[in-house]
């Protein structure tokens, strides 16, 4: 038995065929500058969060899509929140391994 010979494609239109391969190594990251980065305090006893679940879920999702150790995932949003113009405390990475 032998194997089917692979379909053979041909790029007839260059330049859509580049620009689809250049837009796929693009990377977007939408902040909202209204998004709430802390913490709303609560009257419980015990001491407050003080980043929120959305700061830190955040931090998480860049760990994940990137597959970075809790260390550099606070660097690399740091240089995140820099690029964006945003002063934003960053959490450390006890904050985001216990969370």
């Amino acid at each position: 038995m032998t194997k089917p010979e692979p379909a053979r494609y041909r790029t007839t239109n260059w330049k859509s065929y580049d620009d689809a391969l250049k837009q796929r190594g693009s990377l977007l990251i939408w902040l909202d500058k209204d998004m709430a980065w802390m913490a709303i305090r609560e009257g419980r006893p015990g001491r407050p969060p003080v980043f929120s679940d959305a700061a830190v879920q955040f931090c998480l999702m860049v760990k994940v899509l990137f597959s970075l150790p809790l260390r550099q995932t606070t660097g690399m949003v740091t240089s995140i929140l820099a690029m964006a113009e945003l002063d934003w405390p960053v959490p450390d990475f006890s904050t985001l391994s216990r969370r």
